[in-house]
């Protein structure tokens, strides 16, 4: 199956995952893809897993409890190689059973919640997996496509009334709550979604990054059904 990828300059496109680590951000890329149409029943296990909480952190010890047929099996082993694979690499994996997020209404005119459109920011040099296996999946879009919050002037404004301290250390403040990773994507914005059972490094805004962090958002669920992604 042709990968619906292949055009856009910001998403490059990888057949394993020797690729997928190798290859480095550049340009106005920020976003791998290692393509895949998987095998296997994803959706019994997420069926069959317990929701404990919202956010429920799935071991591998959990899964192979796990009474399955067939086909679950097939998905079950596809899961537990990634785990392996994002593991061997150094990365800390974590597969989650997700109903839903934690929603951020402590202001009406900024949402900073996963759900807004983001970049993902660290100390030290690293980067973001993620693989949605079930459920509705995250979107990206172009940081040409966007413009930071703090950048419009309305936000600007009410979080300039919401500080207290001295005019020279707003911009301090704005990072300290993470005000300056959220972003608004502009009307000719076109939103391209990660899609079920591909496996994506994206770029993180760290010290030593040399391309623009990617922008995405997780999606609204869809009802009655849960999500199964993995992350780290």
């Amino acid at each position: 199956m042709p990968s619906p990828f292949y055009n856009s300059s910001q998403i490059g496109v990888v057949s394993s995952f020797a690729e997928l680590i190798q290859m480095e951000f550049k340009d106005a890329m920020n976003a791998l893809c290692w393509y895949r149409d998987l095998e296997g029943d994803f959706e019994e296990i997420a069926v069959k897993l317990p929701l404990k909480e919202d956010v429920t952190v799935v071991c591998p010890s959990d899964l192979m409890e796990l009474q399955l047929t067939q086909n679950g099996l097939i998905a079950r082993d596809t899961i537990l190689q990634d785990i392996k694979l994002l593991s061997d690499y150094g990365a800390s994996p974590t597969l989650n059973l997700l109903k839903c997020y934690e929603r951020d209404d402590t202001f009406a005119f900024i949402a900073t919640d996963v759900y807004s459109y983001h970049v993902d920011s660290s100390p030290i040099a690293t980067d973001t997996f993620l693989c949605t296996y079930r459920g509705a999946t995250s979107d990206l879009i172009s940081s040409t496509h966007a413009i930071p919050k703090i950048e419009i002037p309305e936000i600007r404004k009410k979080l300039y009334e919401l500080y207290e301290g001295p005019p020279h250390e707003f911009e301090v403040f704005l990072k300290q709550h993470y005000f300056d990773l959220h972003y608004e994507a502009k009307p000719e914005a076109e939103p391209i979604s990660l899609g079920i059972g591909n496996l994506w490094k994206l770029a993180v805004q760290h010290p030593k990054q040399k391309v623009a962090p990617c922008i995405h958002r997780a999606p609204k669920e869809n009802i009655g059904e849960y999500r199964l992604l993995l992350i780290c």
